[in-house]
């Protein structure tokens, strides 16, 4: 277990820090680059349960939970050494992205199909969800950018996969079930 009793520890003022099992990187690293794009997505669900209620406000709620899961994941390189650690590193499991995905289904079931393009935007909730969507996204390519250098948990990336194309469907929900969607009119200020 965590325990924060002092915030500032100055190991970082050099631009290293540490990684989940003890090694030391830059700060620019890929996998920090990575792990913290993640906390930013988290960051950016939290504005959006500003704007949340009821099931979606508890979705996301959930979907935070599992961001600090996927942080953790990708902050402790060498899954090969898992079973030597002291304590057994936690890692994404496949039934985290099931979730999003049953979630996505149920939620999609309400919705028009799409003949355009959206633009982020509508309610104050979408809006939230497609930058969450973006960041996820951001996430996912340098979650894919440090597994071509380095062992990720493809369970890592994919769930970062799902959880944009679940706030893109929630931002739909959050838009009147899509009648309040911002459509994209091709060229439409030339």
């Amino acid at each position: 277990m965590v325990v924060l009793n002092k915030i500032y520890t100055r190991t970082g003022d050099k631009g290293e820090t540490a990684l989940g099992d003890g090694s030391r990187v830059a700060k620019h690293s890929a996998r920090v680059d990575a792990y913290g794009t993640v906390d930013e997505t988290n960051a950016t669900i939290g504005l959006a349960r500003l704007h949340a209620e009821g099931d979606t406000d508890a979705a996301l709620a959930r979907i935070q939970n599992d961001l600090f899961d996927l942080g953790a994941d990708l902050c402790r390189p060498e899954m090969a050494k898992d079973a030597e650690a002291e304590y057994p590193p936690l890692r994404m499991a496949q039934e985290q992205v099931d979730r999003l995905e049953a979630e996505i289904d149920a939620m999609n079931k309400a919705l028009e199909p799409l003949r355009s393009f959206i633009l982020p935007g509508g309610s104050a909730l979408a809006a939230h969800l497609h930058l969450s969507r973006t960041v996820s996204r951001r996430a996912e390519r340098l979650a894919t950018e440090l597994a071509a250098q380095e062992h990720v948990n493809p369970v890592a990336v994919k769930y970062l996969n799902r959880l944009s194309d679940w706030c893109f469907v929630a931002a739909r929900v959050a838009n009147d079930d899509g009648k309040a969607d911002v459509l994209w009119v091709p060229g439409a200020n030339r």
